[in-house]
């Protein structure tokens, strides 16, 4: 079995769900007391955030590179980033390490093409919703990518900050996003991606009218299916 590097604390919150997803599956598919052969390195998502908030890319690309070769120097086979927005900054992760990283718009456009949909509703931060690193990669294999108006995109990311991330679940927020979702599948959308790693902590599948794909369970477990894979 393969030792997967996870980069979490962005936040704790999904990053515990990564944790228990991961050792459940290895359980699931190898039996017996089987777990999953990992490392955490938790960073603090308050500096990260902040350099979020400044646009500072850079220096949270050299943050979690650092982070990355201690996971590499400490037995990691690949990395796992518990986390949408910070796939913005992979190139300056893979810079810093030799082992791969597991991009999570690359498990998730697998899943989305499984299921025959070429055009996907994306919910994240604002960072997700707006900039191109994470939409170019999913449309890069043929989706069509429809994201919420401007003031839904602010509402939804302030959610996810103010509430999610601090371990806040409000139904008021739940039934905002089912109202998103239903104004998406208006724009076309076939289904919906959690694009961030908390939104699965408020929306489950049996609240939307279209499937939905959850980040967080879907990067979790295609970590476990290369981690054992050979095995």
């Amino acid at each position: 079995m393969k030792t997967i590097g996870l980069i979490g604390g962005m936040s704790w919150e999904s990053s515990l769900e990564y944790y228990r997803i991961i050792n459940e599956e290895v359980k699931n598919k190898l039996g017996g007391l089987h777990s999953a052969k990992c490392l955490l390195y938790n960073v603090d998502f308050s500096e990260i955030e902040q350099y979020q908030a400044e646009g500072n890319w850079e220096k949270a690309g050299q943050a979690l590179g650092e982070v990355a070769l201690s996971l590499e120097k400490a037995g990691a086979d690949f990395i796992v980033i518990c986390t949408n927005t910070m796939h913005k900054v992979i190139d300056s992760i893979e810079e810093k390490i030799e082992i791969p990283v597991l991009h999570i718009a690359d498990a998730t456009a697998t899943q989305i093409l499984k299921a025959n949909i070429k055009t996907i509703g994306l919910l994240g931060t604002k960072y997700t919703m707006e900039q191109d690193f994470y939409k170019s990669r999913l449309e890069s294999q043929g989706i069509h990518v429809v994201v919420p108006n401007n003031e839904e995109r602010l509402q939804v990311n302030r959610i996810i900050y103010e509430e999610l991330c601090l371990g806040e679940i409000n139904k008021s927020s739940k039934d905002y996003y089912k109202d998103v979702i239903h104004n998406l599948v208006k724009n076309g959308a076939e289904g919906i991606i959690l694009g961030c790693t908390e939104i699965g902590l408020l929306f489950k599948p049996e609240d939307s009218e279209v499937p939905l794909f959850d980040t967080t369970v879907i990067h979790a477990t295609e970590a476990v299916n290369i981690a054992i894979d050979n095995t």
